[in-house]
């Protein structure tokens, strides 16, 4: 088999995460301080994948551009592809052919995370040499997904987007690997219902022609960033498997568990409730800050209380008379309040946005 190339979808509207993706890519939105996006590169990278293509959409792609850079940071060469609209996944494949070329391919959706890398479904796909392999796993709503449905051997007897009466619950999770073969398969499908082309007709097309696709169960966790739960859910998830790294300023404060307090932070009178991560350059004042909890560079904390949130850089909450949680605030967003009773805030706020609690 020849190199593998690498192609992570980082386009959409991202229309389930506003307000925040009315400013920024979702693709960029961090979990424990780091843009979703880069996880995808990362796994890309540690599985031996040298070319990365990244397909970008007309309103986020110099963002994204901006944030990857030349994909050198991450030991890559990234090609960026522009898709003028979202038409599906199967479209995204046939938008960046010229950059695949007859090369096999990893196909990553720039909004997911999944546990564990693909340096092994990498190996498995170089050796079995099928002609698709799919990644599944159980979910609950299989309504929501593309699913695939097996035989008793195990083998892949049919796939459906999103079906209204599911034979499976076993959905596609966002990374998948192909030959070349999966183009011809993309040219011969028509858009479906809501005017897309489905990868999960694509595959069913390479399934009809006779041709070997090889499903594997995951193993571990895997999120879909696309929704405020997912968010919180995939945060939860990476700040489990963080270590504690204390290389910020600690005045008077207190710090338990896993806790990374990056260079530049400074706390003081604070305590600190790990697993949670505090970026560079924030300032905590007389404040607590509770588990699962991602602070990102430069945010601004005084007198109030956050737990199991995300805060993007320059946030500012000051003077909550209660506890913020389950929360996601965008960049520089200020929260304040003067006076009131105690109790306990959720928000979803966009960037560049104010609130003042009276």
């Amino acid at each position: 088999m020849n190199e593998l190339k690498g192609l992570i979808l980082s386009g959409g509207k991202g229309t389930r995460l506003r307000p925040i993706t009315h400013t920024s890519a979702k693709q960029l939105v961090p979990v424990a301080n780091k843009p979703v996006l880069f996880y995808g590169i990362e796994a890309m990278a540690r599985a031996g994948i040298d070319e990365v293509g990244i397909i970008i959409a007309p309103e986020t792609g110099d963002e994204v551009r901006a944030a990857a850079g030349d994909g050198s940071r991450f030991g890559i060469k990234i090609t960026y592809i522009l898709q003028d609209a979202p038409s599906g996944l199967a479209h995204a494949v046939l938008t960046a052919e010229a950059f695949l070329g007859d090369s096999p391919f990893v196909m990553y959706l720039g909004d997911n995370l999944l546990q564990g890398g693909i340096g092994d479904l990498v190996e498995a796909f170089k050796t079995s040499r099928p002609d698709a392999l799919i990644l599944l796993t159980p979910v609950s709503d299989p309504q929501s997904y593309g699913i695939a449905e097996l035989d008793d051997a195990g083998a892949v007897l049919r796939l459906v987007e999103k079906p209204r009466e599911p034979r499976s619950n076993l959905a596609l999770v966002g990374v998948y690997m192909f030959t070349a073969k999966i183009h011809q398969a993309a040219r011969a499908i028509e858009p479906s219902a809501r005017g897309e082309l489905e990868i999960t007709d694509a595959i069913q097309h390479l399934v009809d022609s006779g041709l070997r696709v090889e499903p594997h169960i995951v193993q571990g966790w895997w999120k879909d960033t696309g929704q405020l739960e997912d968010m919180l859910a995939a945060n939860r998830l990476v700040l489990d498997t963080i270590d504690a790294d204390i290389a910020g300023e600690l005045i008077e404060s207190r710090v338990d568990g896993r806790v990374i307090v990056e260079a530049g932070a400074r706390l003081e009178r604070c305590t600190v409730r790990g697993p949670a991560i505090i970026g560079a350059g924030a300032r905590l004042t007389d404040c607590y800050i509770g588990p699962y909890t991602a602070i990102g560079e430069d945010c601004t904390i005084e007198h109030a209380e956050v737990e199991h949130s995300i805060l993007l850089a320059g946030a500012t909450v000051r003077g909550l008379n209660g506890r913020m949680e389950s929360s996601l605030l965008g960049r520089n967003v200020t929260i304040g309040r003067d006076t009131g009773q105690p109790r306990a805030y959720r928000f979803l706020v966009g960037d560049q946005s104010e609130i003042a609690i009276l």
